[in-house]
């Protein structure tokens, strides 16, 4: 069996996270058992949730516990299966962690799922084929159910999540405005995505002016809001919402190191008689069929064509986490290690 090289959560941050964080060890890989497979990673995802599990506080999951491997989605290819239902050359997806290999139980549950790479490349299963797409498809489709000629907006615009849901937004007909950090990335979500508009947050320095901005970019306001920040950003939205509009909380990265994220205008949720509602897309595997045969179609056509950030090798891991905190990846953050 090879030997894998995995990266653990040494011990947990005080504040903002750092590299000095996690902890690289290389170790045997376990003889497989009846009823296991062994897969060989391909590509590792890293998604903002992580920071959250790295604390020791309460949450809708369980905190990554110390000493082991960080946990995270991967896709690979089984190299060797003792059950019926994987052979050899297998692609999989599943929650493989940090390392290079896993072992894992064929019969468990939801562990492995065969992906077909003939019109979709393996790396975009673990972005806008995988979670972050249903994860944009659910907010987007059961909570926001905006109407075509409608006007969303979504934070995080050019991220795994938000361009999905720009791409999706657009395929219904609606008119899409994204906020993204950046130049280049606003450029990318309206000549390459089809975003209407895109709004750069980096140019405004409180609410007040990024409203200004949203006004000119949503004149007729906007009906729904996909959140992935929260902080200035919301309070800035909060200002444009039409009445009766709808708001998929997915994330609040502004609050990720546990600092408050205190809502400077939380009377408007009663004013604008707004609906609120976060979720947590693993709550909601019914709707995970439909959403992938949607995304798959947009990304397989070339519809849509992801954009990716790739950092080379497990052991580029941790830095490459820490940059997607702070918005230095542009598209899907991945790590490749094959």
């Amino acid at each position: 069996m090879p030997q894998n090289k995995q990266i653990l959560l040494d011990n947990r941050p005080q504040g903002e996270a750092t590299a000095s964080n996690f902890k690289l060890v290389t170790g045997d890989t376990p003889a497989l058992q009846d009823g296991q497979v062994l897969v060989r990673h391909h590509y590792l995802s890293l998604d903002p949730y992580m920071r959250g599990r790295m604390n020791d506080a309460k949450s809708y999951a369980q905190p990554q516990p110390l000493g082991q491997v960080m946990q995270g989605g991967t896709v690979g290819e089984v190299v060797e299966s003792k059950s019926p239902k994987y052979k050899a050359g297998d692609k999989v997806v599943g929650m493989g962690g940090w390392q290079e290999y896993s072992v894992v139980s064929a019969e468990q549950p939801g562990a492995l799922r065969k992906v077909d790479t003939t019109h979709v490349p393996i790396s975009h299963y673990l972005g806008a084929v995988g979670m972050p797409g249903v994860t944009a498809w659910y907010g987007l489709v059961k909570i926001i159910d905006a109407k075509a000629g409608q006007t969303v907006a979504v934070s995080a615009a050019t991220g795994a999540v938000g361009s999905a849901f720009g791409a999706l937004a657009k395929a219904r007909g609606l008119r899409v405005v994204g906020i993204a950090g950046g130049a280049d990335k606003c450029n990318y979500a309206v000549k390459e995505i089809g975003f209407d508009a895109c709004i750069d947050y980096r140019e405004h320095k409180d609410a007040g002016s990024l409203s200004k901005a949203l006004k000119e970019a949503a004149p007729d306001g906007i009906s729904g809001y996909f959140e992935n920040v929260g902080g200035m950003v919301m309070d800035a939205v909060m200002t444009r919402m039409n009445a009766f509009s709808r708001i998929a909380l997915c994330g609040m990265i502004a609050g990720y190191d546990g600092k408050p994220v205190p809502m400077s205008f939380p009377q408007l949720l009663l004013t604008n008689r707004m609906r609120l509602e976060g979720f947590i897309v693993s709550e909601h595997m019914e709707v995970w069929p439909d959403a992938l045969s949607e995304l798959g179609q947009l990304v397989g056509s070339g519809k849509f064509r992801p954009r990716e950030s790739v950092a080379q090798g497990i052991e580029s891991a941790p830095e490459a986490f820490l940059g997607l905190l702070k918005g230095k990846n542009f598209g899907k953050q991945l790590v490749k290690l094959t």
